[in-house]
């Protein structure tokens, strides 16, 4: 979607691992996939009226298909969001993004370690990585967490995962 600037990153990353992609421009290409990645560089209230503007959100919040929700795309997951104002999430991860709360320098921008909390596909062999983020925004959930990520005093959400639905804080296409 429009407002998704990491969106050739990820072309390039899933081209040279082989896979094949779509970028979906309308509900009915959602059944020409088998999985999804949901990008994001860019505030949380303008990527979900970018992603209403294009009448997308039903099929995404209908979706049965693994999701990846990278960065901005992992936010939207939510229910909530509190950047630029109150806006509604997709609701498919119970929790609310709000600034990053940390005596240190926002946005965190960098490379850090990330430290697996609940074991899962898809950071299963990772745990040693580092992984780049550049984010404002910390995702608030306590169900449904896979890894956690210190930078300096404060340790946030860096990965979730619930059901068929997975989101990153990090960039894997930069990481």
């Amino acid at each position: 979607y429009g407002v998704a600037g990491n969106i050739h990153s990820i072309v390039e990353a899933v081209k040279k691992s082989g896979g094949n992609l779509l970028i979906i421009e309308k509900e009915k290409q959602f059944n020409e996939v088998d999985k999804l990645i949901l990008p994001g560089v860019g505030s949380f209230k303008n990527a979900m009226k970018e992603l209403e503007e294009r009448r997308l959100l039903e099929a995404l919040c209908n979706n049965t298909k693994p999701i990846l929700g990278i960065c901005l795309g992992m936010q939207i997951l939510c229910t909530v969001g509190f950047e630029h104002g109150q806006t509604q999430g997709l609701n498919l991860i119970k929790a609310e993004v709000r600034p990053i709360l940390v005596d240190a320098k926002v946005p965190h921008v960098g490379f850090n370690n990330i430290e697996v909390i609940k074991n899962n596909y898809l950071l299963n062999g990772l745990e040693n990585e580092k992984f780049y983020f550049m984010h404002s925004f910390e995702v608030i959930n306590y169900t449904d967490i896979i890894s956690l990520t210190q930078y300096k005093d404060h340790k946030f959400v860096s990965s979730i995962q619930k059901d068929n639905i997975y989101g990153v804080q990090f960039h894997p296409e930069k990481s």
